[in-house]
């Protein structure tokens, strides 16, 4: 159904290990632009160095669309989505100044777990305010970390993604014990943020899996087996 082609366009190419180096990333990078990969989605820390690479190599840079270029992807609030929103949001913005053109942070999890719509709403929308005082054009993902959520929570948290105006919903961080990415957490997600895009991330280690997340609906995937991912994936 996805070409390879098609396939690496959806793929945030991911390296969120803490003890990630330069030589790491400097990998990372040139892994994304042989495969054209969507993002690299990196730690606030290396957003320069990889922006910077990015911008050594062209990378497409010479094209305003975004659809046809790799961009940098920064975290914030990683992983646990426990500081205030205010950090979140001052975190965000120097990742705009170093060069990210999308922020994937993580939501306040406890307002989620205690049903409080509000709370969670005003904790995306901080951010998504911020970086948009910036440029218009910035992509907001809003991590849920589905795992840990019921089906009613999960509701919720597209609800407060969408009313704060992001861009897309995604399963995980990849770092909590309740789990990664499900089928069902990327069609609850699908079903109750019909106007929004969702991203599928953790424990998406090989093609089957990628497969899958994609035909539940996933418009984005979240990798760190990119490569291993595309080579094994059929068709051209």
């Amino acid at each position: 159904m996805w070409t390879r082609q098609q396939l690496a366009r959806r793929i945030d190419h991911t390296l969120l290990k803490p003890e990630a180096g330069e030589s790491q990333v400097r990998l990372l990078v040139a892994e994304a632009l042989r495969y054209n990969f969507a993002s690299v989605c990196i730690n606030p820390r290396w957003v320069k160095v990889a922006a910077g690479l990015l911008a050594a190599a062209g990378a497409g840079r010479e094209t305003a669309d975004a659809e046809k270029r790799t961009a940098v992807c920064a975290c914030v609030g990683f992983p646990f989505g426990a500081v205030s929103t205010a950090s979140k949001a001052f975190e965000a913005k120097e990742c705009l100044g170093d060069g990210a053109e999308e922020i994937d942070m993580v939501i306040f999890l406890p307002a989620l777990l205690a049903g409080d719509l509000k709370t969670a709403r005003a904790d995306v929308c901080g951010v998504v305010e911020a970086v948009r005082t910036i440029t218009k054009n910035i992509v907001v993902k809003v991590i849920l970390e589905t795992a840990l959520l019921t089906a009613e929570q999960i509701a919720l948290g597209c609800r407060a993604a969408s009313e704060a105006g992001a861009d897309f919903v995604k399963t995980s961080t990849g770092f909590h014990p309740a789990g990664g990415a499900s089928v069902e957490a990327v069609r609850l997600l699908k079903a109750h943020a019909p106007t929004m895009r969702v991203k599928a991330a953790g424990g998406i280690r090989d093609s089957a899996t990628a497969r899958a997340m994609l035909e539940a609906g996933a418009d984005r995937l979240g990798c760190s087996a990119s490569v291993a991912i595309v080579d094994s994936w059929g068709g051209a």
